[in-house]
């Protein structure tokens, strides 16, 4: 049985695109229906449906290929992890057109380097990530959603259902909300009044049986 090219692309979010790895991986002579891809999916996740698909894809004798190593995987574990599966089940493993020899001293020290760079890299950009949440959240930028609706408006909404001349659906449709808009600001009121009617201190009962 003749020997068979596997490719794998990975970008890690869907604003990112896979156009250039698959290039890159047809360049390096693999067929189109080979390539195997994870779209949205970051290097850390070991569950990634197109790794598996890719790995299971192949057999002893077959090559493994990935444009670099950091689209396998990023942490050192992680990475030799599949290297040894591979090379346990006969399959190579080529980064960029260059075949990984783990018996090699060189090879395995280059590919420990590159292992550790992918980790530190993926750990960098969870930092930054972490960063920039943090000065985000200083700056009021991530307090959840905008109301749909403000105090005056939420208030004459009310209002109107009160008066009952009109429908759940003409309401919505006059402030421009859908209907669970609609059912969520009548049920705040309806909290509101609730809490308004319960005194804060239970009565005063005389405990002396007059």
């Amino acid at each position: 049985m003749s020997e068979i090219l596997v490719g794998y692309a990975r970008v890690s979010t869907d604003e990112q695109d896979l156009t250039a790895q698959q290039d890159a991986l047809r360049g390096l002579g693999i067929e189109p229906t080979r390539i195997y891809v994870d779209h949205g999916l970051t290097g850390s996740n070991t569950n990634r449906p197109g790794l598996r698909e890719a790995l299971a894809a192949c057999r002893a004798g077959d090559t493994f290929i990935v444009t670099k190593l950091d689209r396998l995987a990023r942490s050192v574990r992680d990475a030799h992890q599949i290297a040894d599966d591979l090379a346990a089940r006969g399959v190579k493993l080529s980064i960029g057109g260059s075949v990984h020899d783990p018996t090699d001293p060189m090879g395995k020290l280059l590919f420990n380097v590159l292992a550790m760079v992918a980790e530190f890299e993926g750990d960098l950009i969870r930092a930054r990530t972490r960063e920039g949440m943090k000065v985000a959240k200083a700056k009021g930028r991530l307090r959840g959603k905008k109301p749909k609706l403000s105090a005056t408006q939420e208030a004459h909404l009310v209002e109107l259902h009160a008066n009952g001349e009109h429908t759940m659906s003409e309401i919505a449709e006059l402030f421009s909300v859908g209907r669970s808009t609609v059912y969520r600001a009548l049920e705040r009121s309806r909290i509101k009044q609730e809490s308004r009617r319960t005194p804060d201190h239970p009565p005063h009962q005389d405990k002396t049986g007059a």
